[in-house]
């Protein structure tokens, strides 16, 4: 068969749409819902950056509260309750010690008690505050971050004793265990980063001493990050140790009482000291949450 001369073949071109099994409009409702989850996804990341915002907000909402909360209650403290501490308490006590003992004496006692308080599960910070008192900051800081580093080291070698027991606590509180063991895998880098975390969030410092054993975190990366996350607390105590000598000489008979402009630079500065510490503690267990939730993520 041919086609005349003055004619040109045209080739026919025919499409079948089949329709979706399971709806009639077949790749148009696909698309549709296509576009649809992509909306949904961008209301959802917008819902979440105005929550993140909104909690930001309020963060520094409750801390400007805080912080006014803190600054009513020194000077309330000064004006009223200060002095009746300072005239029966703190000076008596400040010069019974200056009598009693000589400064050799008072740092053998000051760093016997920062290295085994811990051990036992006393606490140490009442000892810091008189190294504070004692010797300010730079022969208290190197006073108190040398006692730290045997008090932390002896639990950690105790604790090896009882390594399996520890080990059965843990597991009875898997949540609160998941950061504790993520600190004893990864590189010296890893478990250092995680060890100075977990020492500057609100986790208890006494209790990690011991708890660090059974995570089988290095020796290397634990005296090195548990001594530098304790640094904010280290500066906390030396400060109040000083504020509180100073209000003492202050109240004092013998001595002329602080100006209103030291009393409010002493607030001011204990406020900012405080603050410092509780923004770092914040960005610490910031992280320690994101490193949980990624360590979960691995684990699915």
């Amino acid at each position: 068969m041919t086609a005349p001369e003055d004619e040109k073949p045209v080739l026919e071109l025919r499409v079948r749409v089949e329709d979706d099994d399971n709806n009639e409009k077949g790749p148009y409702v696909k698309l549709s819902e296509g576009l649809a989850k992509n909306q949904e996804s961008e209301q959802e990341k917008q819902e979440e950056e105005e929550k993140i915002d909104s909690s930001r907000f309020w963060f520094w909402v409750k801390l400007s509260l805080l912080f006014a909360f803190l600054a009513t209650l020194a000077v309330v403290g000064y004006i009223w309750i200060g002095p009746l501490i300072m005239d029966k308490e703190l000076i008596p006590l400040i010069q019974w010690e200056i009598r009693t003992f000589t400064h050799p004496v008072c740092g053998l006692l000051v760093f016997a008690s920062v290295a085994i308080f811990p051990t036992i599960l006393l606490p140490s910070t009442p000892s810091m505050w008189i190294a504070g008192m004692t010797f300010g900051y730079g022969y208290g800081f190197l006073l108190i971050i040398s006692a730290a580093a045997v008090g932390v080291s002896l639990p950690y070698f105790i604790g090896q004793l009882f390594c399996h027991k520890i080990q059965g606590w843990l597991e009875r509180y898997p949540d609160q265990a998941a950061v504790l063991r993520a600190a004893g895998e990864g590189n010296w880098l890893h478990q250092f980063r995680l060890v100075t975390l977990i020492r500057i969030s609100p986790f208890p410092y006494i209790l990690y001493n011991y708890c660090s054993v059974a995570t089988r975190v290095k020796y290397g990366p634990y005296i090195t990050g548990s001594l530098l996350g304790m640094v904010p607390e280290v500066f906390v105590a030396i400060y109040t140790g000083i504020l509180v000598r100073t209000l003492a000489e202050a109240s004092s008979a013998e001595e002329q009482g602080l100006s209103v402009t030291q009393v409010i630079l002493n607030i001011l500065g204990f406020l900012a000291t405080v603050a410092t510490t509780i923004l770092i503690t914040k960005y610490a267990k910031r992280q320690l949450e994101t490193m949980k939730k990624e360590e979960e993520v691995l684990l699915q």
